[in-house]
């Protein structure tokens, strides 16, 4: 029988089993929209996730994918666009007053693929300033005194919170890590240039990576595998899974929260006890500097990047935003090549650090979400590993105070996201006891 759009309870289903259900007739993507639309409208006063809405767009994009046949395994699946992705249909800001309601005349290429495989766009959810560190509205749904991370802070929210089952992020340092560490979620970075950034606005070319929330890892990778025609990870033999895994502290460690350095004293056995092949990695010295040369690349190419934005408004720049610039211009050309050759040359290390089937557990932020909204927290343990590309999964690792959730992330070598996704779920039971 088809699901009729009155319940209210599909938008808490996971992106497999609804896309299937659709798949099957058993659901509609209209009666799912029509779902995560009823939560949206029940808590978006509260958290505060979506910058643009419109519902009846929404609603008759959603009856379009009903009466197609289906285009692919996430037919009929809403999804949540950063508003630093352009898009046709919405006003696309940028988290900024420079471009309040301006409309693009296109949709991003990471926005056009998944209306071609029949996806819905639910609508456009809040950034921090072209995606920097200036906060927007948004709260953590888990605890609205605190922040959700950012810079992807609507997206990590609204699926954290049921209203959208997928949301795109970007990360330029940590902007899909961290929140989604911060709201308990799945987060994905994947490989540098493994999706396309043809209509998202850009801070820095060298890094800035489209990503992904969803609310479970075989999720993510289904998304992946839809959106960039990535092989389909196989999930099968995860409960037999004996893997390796390097505990990596990073070069950053002082920077760690007591509830995440308390969480990595345990780490370790928790992990052996689950079946794990488990070591320490001190990574070398040729390492030590790969967090500045990651802000060296982020300062300078950004400079640039939001040129016209600092050359013409600057009265509209938030203070945060012009610090960066005014810091940005102490980078000369040559501090940037040394950057650019820093994280090459940290990125042709890696594999030489880990085994071919080895992956690596970092921190995924230094602690809990942070109380108050006018900070997002510190990227600081997604720096080394964005700066040198490499495929990143998030997860769920336990809570620290007052039951905020923590988070670990697994990296795996860059391409190889299968392997990343596969050993984060393993790590996700492993740590879910």
């Amino acid at each position: 029988m088809t699901a009729n759009a009155g319940n209210t309870t599909y938008n808490t289903w996971s992106i497999t089993d609804a896309a299937k259900a659709i798949a099957a007739g058993d659901l509609t993507s209209e009666a799912l929209v029509a779902s995560c639309l009823a939560r949206i409208k029940e808590r978006e006063d509260d958290v505060g996730a979506w910058i643009y809405l419109d519902s009846e767009r929404a609603l008759a994009e959603a009856r379009e994918r009903d009466a197609m046949t289906p285009q692919s395994p996430l037919h009929g699946i809403p999804f949540g666009i950063k508003d630093i992705i352009d898009t046709v249909d919405m006003p696309t800001g940028y988290g900024s007053p420079i471009y309040k309601d301006a409309q693009p005349f296109w949709d991003a290429t990471c926005v056009a693929l998944l209306r071609e495989a029949g996806c819905v766009a639910l609508g456009k959810t809040v950034t921090t300033e072209f995606a920097t560190r200036h906060a927007g509205k948004t709260c953590n749904p888990l605890d609205l005194t605190r922040t959700p991370g950012g810079s992807s802070s609507g997206s990590a929210a609204a699926v954290a919170d049921c209203m959208v089952p997928v949301a795109y992020g970007t990360q330029t340092t940590g902007s899909v890590i961290r929140p989604g560490a911060y709201c308990g979620i799945v987060a994905t970075k994947p490989t540098y240039g493994l999706i396309n950034r043809s209509g998202i606005k850009e801070l820095c070319e060298s890094l800035d990576t489209v990503g992904f929330y969803t609310r479970s890892v075989e999720d993510a990778a289904l998304f992946l595998h839809v959106l960039a025609d990535y092989p389909v990870t196989d999930f099968s033999g995860v409960g037999d899974l004996k893997p390796k895994i390097a505990i990596c502290r990073t070069t950053v460690w002082d920077q760690a929260k007591p509830e995440t350095v308390a969480l990595f004293d345990t780490l370790a056995e928790r992990l052996a006890v689950a079946g794990a092949e488990v070591r320490e990695l001190v990574l070398p010295a040729d390492f030590d500097d790969i967090a500045p040369a990651q802000a060296v690349l982020n300062d300078y190419e950004s400079l640039r990047a939001l040129a016209y934005e600092r050359i013409n408004f600057p009265e509209f720049l938030s203070e945060e935003l012009t610090s960066k610039i005014d810091r940005s211009f102490s980078h000369d050309r040559d501090k940037h090549s040394w950057a650019i050759d820093y994280a090459q040359n940290c990125k042709a290390l890696l594999p030489g650090l880990i085994a071919e089937d080895e992956v690596i557990v970092a921190p995924a932020a230094p602690g809990v979400a942070e109380v108050g909204h006018k900070n997002t927290g510190s990227p600081i343990f997604s720096q080394i590993w964005n700066a040198i590309h490499v495929p990143s999964v998030s997860v769920p690792a336990g809570t620290g105070p007052d039951g905020m959730p923590l988070g670990v992330q697994i990296i795996a070598r860059c391409r190889e996201d299968d392997r990343a996704f596969v050993h984060a779920e393993w790590v996700r039971q492993a740590l879910s006891g």
